[in-house]
């Protein structure tokens, strides 16, 4: 699972860390690009659960690995809480919900 690591510009200024958006078009290709990893992560998930939900096939498909996701995710959402991260905490909410519905289409199926 990806996960975002987004610095707002507050902390970037205080912390002496690099500008954003960067000069460098590296760079600044990756912050940009990062915006949309970030939103299609969580869509690559849905197929899964589309087969699991919608044809009720859960065969191969482990339990206990979606519920570790989804424990990583919460630990991910509470660094987010803490930090005052939204993308880390949007991202890993939506991805800890889906990774809750796949575990539990495949114990159910």
């Amino acid at each position: 699972m990806l996960n975002i690591h987004h610095l707002s510009l507050r902390k970037r200024i205080y912390q002496n860390l690099e500008q954003y958006p960067h000069p460098d078009k590296f760079k600044n290709f990756i912050d940009r690009f990062i915006y949309f990893v970030g939103m299609i992560n969580p869509l690559m998930t849905l197929p899964q659960i589309w087969q699991i939900w919608h044809y009720k096939i859960g065969a191969g498909v482990s339990p206990i690995s979606w519920f570790a996701y989804a424990f990583t995710g919460i630990v991910w959402i509470v660094y987010g809480i803490i930090h005052k991260e939204k993308p880390l905490i949007v991202l890993n909410g939506i991805m800890t919900v889906f990774d809750i519905v796949i575990a539990i289409g495949a114990i159910i199926y």
